[in-house]
């Protein structure tokens, strides 16, 4: 018997400033959902300027949007695709 994939993964692709974290914030409040960051330069702690934290677009009709892997870890401190997938899953 063939069933249908369960999918729960939505992913947001495409240029800077082109509106991908106000769409997943819509999204992740119309569907209840949450926003996991794939962005190499948000997991840095203080490195706000230049890479995109709109941290204020997280909040919907008064709702804070939950979100995750942004402002980790210490730019002094090493990160890796290993790190990364360990603190995803």
């Amino acid at each position: 018997m063939n069933e249908e994939p369960d999918y729960n993964l939505i992913v947001i692709l495409g240029p800077t400033a082109s509106g991908k974290t106000a769409l997943a914030a819509r999204l992740a409040f119309d569907f209840d959902l949450e926003i996991i960051s794939a962005d190499s330069r948000q997991v840095y702690r203080g490195m706000d300027i230049g890479t995109g934290k709109d941290l204020d677009e997280f909040i919907i009709d008064g709702k804070n949007i939950p979100y995750h892997l942004i402002d980790i870890i210490d730019p002094s401190d090493e990160f890796s695709l290993y790190d990364f997938q360990a603190i995803f899953v």
